[in-house]
């Protein structure tokens, strides 16, 4: 029988939010976060199979990494709206802090509240001295994330999704 590998990931509070592992359930909202037009800037839209294993690899980031994007849950209701935190899976252009948020939660200030305790964490807990967001350059809400947080716009990219742009976040010593 295989060896059992477990993790311990930090839960976060912020004013509204609460960063937590993970759970089974979170799939059935990001199942249609993935079905939604708004997810071809995270490489949908899926179908539900591939949409569930896509989800799949947010948690397993934390066991092959050490660290991982979070779920968002509201404090408020206890429901799961969408995810942040860090993100390196091989490959990719450099250590990120990423963010989606699934339908219906836009607008009302949850993916800036939360991507910046996800990166004061990311600074703090993993040590990371710099981190970077990707962003589709036709993804305008996600622009105006990177610029509440304080992120500059560093250069142009191509990435697997089409054209981006890579905003650098502030050291830790600036955040």
């Amino acid at each position: 029988m295989p060896e059992a590998t477990s993790i311990t990931v930090p839960t976060l509070h912020t004013e509204r939010l609460v960063l937590r592992a993970f759970r089974a359930a979170d799939a059935e909202p990001m199942t249609a976060f993935f079905a939604d037009p708004v997810s071809q800037f995270y490489g949908g839209p899926l179908g539900p199979e591939d949409a569930w294993r896509k989800f799949a690899t947010y948690p397993g980031h934390w066991f092959l990494r050490g660290y991982g994007p979070w779920a968002i849950e509201r404090r408020d209701t206890g429901e799961y709206i969408g995810l942040t935190g860090p993100w390196y899976p091989a490959g990719w252009i450099e250590p990120e802090i990423t963010w989606a948020l699934v339908p219906g939660h836009h607008g009302q200030g949850y993916a800036t509240e939360a991507a910046a305790a996800a990166l004061a964490a990311t600074y703090e807990l993993f040590g990371w001295t710099t981190a970077v967001s990707v962003i589709a350059t036709a993804n305008a809400a996600s622009i105006r994330v990177a610029d509440r947080l304080g992120a500059v716009r560093e250069r142009a990219v191509t990435f697997r999704y089409g054209d981006a742009h890579l905003y650098r976040h502030r050291p830790p010593e600036a955040a």
